[in-house]
């Protein structure tokens, strides 16, 4: 018997704000998630000096820059960047329909992790709507390679399952690797606190090029020269908070296929952009997955309850 699924559209029940800085920008930031309707997605508003607003669609064909964090839109001047935390909460916990308004260019750190937005959405809670869910069902194996680097969507009839793999030349860290069918609870138990993780060697450089002016002990682990752990408190989770944390990342990227998907993704030595080329290179081979919904008039539904629909009916959501 399959993992049980949501079988209609979410979306949250009141607005809820939060706010921060950014990690790279150190700018003052406030998000606030309002309700949306069906087939609305996942849209980000950024606010903008003049006060107009820009909207960017979360889906991977509007992703722009990957290689400090997850970027929607190809001018920063109206662009919305490291939206990765943001997006592995409301992935995790099943919404559907949300619009994210955003005050500034970046989505606020907090605490590094994803725990915050928990919270956040659950305060608000969540409600169905009137209308089926779809989902991405990977049909055939789906790879890209870039050295010694991989990535792959792979069937997997039981529902999302992530199996992330790191291998960082750091006795502290080195290689480990976090596997699991990906729940609610699954994301909010083991995931949802790992934080963001940088080495002190790498600051300076980094605070040059004009990033990381937010970063701080307060919103990221951090790793001095000698290999050991900064941060008074430690880690959250005893070891391998690092592949953790790099599971949330492909979490949040991930959500950008624009629905659930039902299949296995793995990766080894992955980051932000060998998660987006990923998705693009499995969104690119329609003959790699097929568009489905529940067959059931009401409530939950089981992976084995589920029927294709038309290509046309899912092109909004990608596209």
């Amino acid at each position: 018997m399959g993992i049980e699924l949501l079988g209609f559209q979410t979306t949250i029940a009141n607005p809820i704000s939060l706010s921060g800085i950014g990690v790279h920008s150190g700018k003052d930031v406030t998000l606030t998630f309002h309700p949306s309707d069906v087939d609305c997605g996942i849209v980000f508003q950024r606010v903008l000096p003049d006060g107009r607003t820009v909207e960017h669609r979360a889906v991977s064909s509007q992703v722009g820059n990957t290689d400090l964090c997850t970027i929607l839109g190809f001018s920063m001047a109206t662009a919305v960047a490291t939206i990765e935390h943001v997006m592995a909460a409301v992935y995790a916990l099943g919404l559907d329909n949300l619009t994210i308004e955003v005050t500034d260019a970046e989505m606020p750190i907090m605490d590094g992790s994803s725990a915050p937005f928990i919270e956040a959405i659950e305060q608000a809670g969540i409600k169905a709507l009137a209308k089926k869910r779809r989902y991405i069902r990977i049909l055939k194996p789906v790879r890209i390679e870039s050295g010694a680097s991989w990535a792959e969507f792979v069937p997997y009839d039981l529902g999302m399952r992530f199996e992330v793999e790191i291998d960082f030349d750091c006795p502290l860290i080195g290689r480990q690797s976090w596997k699991g069918d990906m729940t609610p609870a699954t994301f909010k138990n083991e995931l949802s606190r790992a934080r963001t993780f940088g080495f002190m060697r790498d600051v300076e450089r980094l605070w040059a090029a004009g990033f990381a002016l937010g970063s701080s002990l307060e919103n990221s682990v951090v790793i001095s020269d000698d290999n050991t752990v900064v941060n008074v408190e430690g880690l959250r989770y005893a070891g391998d908070e690092f592949v953790r944390h790099k599971t949330l990342d492909a979490v949040g990227d991930l959500s950008l296929a624009g629905a659930p998907f039902i299949g296995c993704y793995r990766s080894y030595r992955g980051g932000h952009k060998m998660n987006a080329n990923a998705l693009k290179a499995l969104l690119a081979d329609r003959s790699a997955y097929e568009v489905v919904e529940t067959a059931m008039p009401r409530g939950r539904t089981y992976v084995r309850d589920l029927v294709a629909v038309s290509e046309p009916e899912f092109a909004p959501w990608s596209a």
